[in-house]
């Protein structure tokens, strides 16, 4: 029966102190060699992650979260050499292949387990079990949940030198983008979305008849959950519906999300073009692997002439001649990246500010940090109430859902009523309901 009215930023110090000591005691490398175990470098990563987000209550907070980021990245204190890296290629992150599982780009990463005795699946990837393709048409039948959205597929067109279209046009949302398009696309999109006609990683070509409804959620396939037919022992072979089980590790906190979260602190501390060497890492590596044609006969019967002699999975971007730029033409998408060549501080912050929050997005779309980064940003009720307008024009249901989304009744989740009744003293509520949500 303890009031609700600590200050958010007390409760963010302590949240830094509980991590400041986790440091201290623990170690290095996780324990026993167990890879899902916290290590030191985990606790200061995630100090860093506290302190990035107590920045939108105190922007004092930035210079902090920039001092533990840098530790973390340039392995400060430790024993041999710095912990995280980048993996190679965009396609070595979210993969069944178990030369890459938890690879130097893990921070941490739920550990999925199949095939170890437990008899109905539940220490697979149990709750990603319903966000594959839909349908008998496919391997995994089952069941079609979290869909990109048009308007995140659309976020990964670029321009002429391979930047965000979204950095240089209002218009980068306008219609939608499919396979075949003669405009450039990123390519980590076709590693993060199922399209229509393009290689599903090494099964077959996504297809429509893969989408439940694509009226009601739209045409788009989870992809980065998914695990390659080359591993079949990734998947498991008990329970319900076990294609759609696997021991794919589902990461929580990874080294791309630290870096741009570094590019973010450089930004707001004034170190423009520091920050753009960053972001510039992290699209130097999606320039190097593009969604290739596999070994699927369906796809090589598609594109017989492109992918004779040429079944990889994984195809590799060609380098312009001033190397500055990425790209691929195939038959399904023409992959382009590039840098952000023109100094940032000329640009100004807010162009620097923006490139770093779209970076974001690009590297890190469906993998759960998108909300929580609108909020922290200030901006989660204008972005959603642009985003259902937008796709209300193209899912019918959803011009029910414009201008609900409001702040500040949609900060915080309501205090449940069953507690708020139970911290009465007196007949006197002792728990503050958050704004928005009632009595009390």
């Amino acid at each position: 029966r303890k009031p609700n009215d600590l200050a958010l930023t007390a409760i963010v110090n302590l949240l830094i102190a509980d991590l400041s000591e986790a440091e201290t005691l623990l170690p290095y490398t996780p324990r026993n060699g167990e890879k899902g175990r916290a290590t030191r470098w985990t606790a200061m990563a995630y100090k860093g992650r506290v302190q990035a987000y107590a920045a939108a209550l105190d922007p004092t907070y930035w210079a902090a979260a920039k001092a533990t980021f840098d530790s973390v990245i340039n392995g400060t204190g430790g024993p041999g050499a710095p912990p995280y890296a980048l993996e190679a290629g965009f396609n070595r992150v979210w993969t069944a292949d178990p030369a890459f599982r938890n690879g130097k780009e893990t921070i941490l990463a739920y550990q999925a387990s199949v095939r170890d005795g437990e008899p109905n699946g539940q220490n697979a990837n149990f709750g990603e079990r319903l966000n594959f393709p839909y349908s008998d048409a496919n391997h995994f039948t089952c069941c079609g949940f979290h869909q990109p959205s048009y308007n995140l597929v659309d976020a990964f067109k670029v321009d002429a030198v391979g930047l965000p279209l979204s950095m240089s046009t209002s218009t980068w949302n306008d219609d939608t983008t499919y396979a075949g398009m003669t405009a450039p696309v990123d390519p980590r999109l076709d590693w993060t979305a199922g399209r229509d006609n393009v290689p599903y990683k090494d099964w077959n070509l996504h297809a429509r008849s893969w989408i439940r409804d694509a009226s009601y959620s739209g045409p788009y396939s989870p992809k980065k959950n998914i695990h390659e037919r080359a591993f079949p022992d990734a998947e498991d072979n008990v329970g319900w519906v076990a294609t759609q089980t696997n021991n794919v590790p589902i990461h929580l906190f990874r080294y791309a999300d630290l870096l741009l979260m570094d590019a973010e602190a450089e930004v707001e501390l004034g170190n423009l073009d520091v920050a753009r060497g960053i972001v510039n890492q992290i699209r130097a590596r999606a320039g190097v692997a593009a969604q290739g044609c596999g070994p699927d006969a369906a796809v090589l019967a598609a594109y017989t002439t492109f992918c004779t002699g040429n079944r990889a999975m994984v195809d590799t971007l060609r380098k312009n001649a001033l190397n500055t730029l990425d790209s691929l033409q195939t038959p399904w998408a023409f992959y382009k990246v590039g840098l952000y060549n023109t100094p940032w501080t000329g640009l100004g912050q807010a162009y620097a500010r923006q490139a770093v929050r779209t970076e974001r997005r690009l590297e890190l779309a469906m993998e759960g940090q998108r909300f929580f980064d609108l909020r922290r940003w200030g901006i989660a009720d204008t972005a959603i109430s642009n985003y259902v307008t937008t796709e209300a024009g193209r899912i019918s249901y959803l011009a029910g859902a414009v201008g609900q989304f409001t702040l500040p009744k949609y900060q915080f989740y309501p205090i449940p009523t069953v507690q708020i009744e139970l911290s009465k003293v007196g007949g006197q509520c002792r728990l503050t309901q958050n704004t928005g949500w009632g009595a009390c």
